[in-house]
């Protein structure tokens, strides 16, 4: 009775050990799963996550801010040049510290997500803004700008999809591409009729020649910079998408239950 007793609490002594090995096991798997992830997002991939995860909520933040004030801001819709600029300068000091930021990730990781462009337009916003935030002229230009923070969300959820394994002819990353050359298109190329035009009214008037050389200078080349940039990416935007859509419908990849390739 006595063996028989022992034998068991040594079975049962065995099983604990070696339940609790493998929940170590599953859980050091689950561990390296996740610094795997966060190592492929950071280096394998164009972007990091908290890079991506930061730019969405400042785009959603900056880009609702935006609309309040074109819909709502008597001051800055009436005076476009010198309107009480409050409101806007909370804006833009958001948005210039995100680009900052950016800034200094994208040079820290330059490797993995450097990339010229990006630098550049970085650059020149926050050449604009100074002006902004220094001398408080040209808040309506300003904050009409920050339009463009809408298409973020799209192209960052892009590059989620890439990392998740989903395949560019997927659902998912095919509905998201048109919605992101829709909303591209829409708050980077369709407004700058509205843009310029507005530019054009206030040209030559007193209030525009109050604005100093360094101010016009800026607003002028930034947007110009910019938007010729946006028609850039507006073009790779538009054939990446036709490209895929046309590949789609030769070819439908077989997909399991979550929309993943196989």
């Amino acid at each position: 009775m006595l063996i028989s007793a022992g034998c068991q609490e040594n079975s049962q002594l065995e099983e604990i050990l070696v339940v609790g090995h493998s929940a170590e096991l599953i859980d050091r798997s689950q561990s390296l799963r996740f610094d795997c992830f966060n190592f492929t997002l950071f280096y394998g991939r164009s972007k990091p996550l908290l890079t991506l995860t930061v730019s969405t909520l400042h785009a959603l933040l900056v880009g609702l801010f935006c609309l309040y004030i074109l819909f709502f801001d008597e001051a800055v819709n009436q005076d476009p040049v010198w309107g009480d600029p409050t409101l806007v300068k909370i804006n833009v000091s958001i948005t210039t510290g995100y680009l900052i930021s950016d800034l200094l990730l994208i040079f820290y990781y330059w490797r993995a997500i450097g990339d010229k462009f990006f630098v550049i337009h970085h650059l020149a916003a926050l050449y604009a803004y100074y002006y902004v935030l220094g001398q408080g002229m040209l808040p309506y230009f300003a904050n009409f700008r920050l339009l463009a923070e809408f298409s973020t969300p799209c192209v960052n959820q892009r590059w989620f999809f890439e990392v998740l394994g989903y395949s560019k002819a997927s659902k998912p990353n095919m509905t998201n591409g048109v919605l992101m050359a829709v909303v591209f298109f829409l708050v980077r190329i369709a407004v700058m009729p509205v843009y310029y035009s507005r530019m054009c009214s206030v040209y030559g008037t007193e209030a525009f020649y109050k604005v100093s050389f360094g101010g016009r200078s800026a607003w002028i080349f930034s947007s110009i910079c910019l938007d010729i940039m946006n028609v850039m990416w507006m073009h790779k935007i538009a054939r990446g998408c036709y490209k895929v859509l046309r590949s789609s419908r030769k070819s439908k990849p077989k997909s399991q239950e979550n929309g993943k390739t196989d």
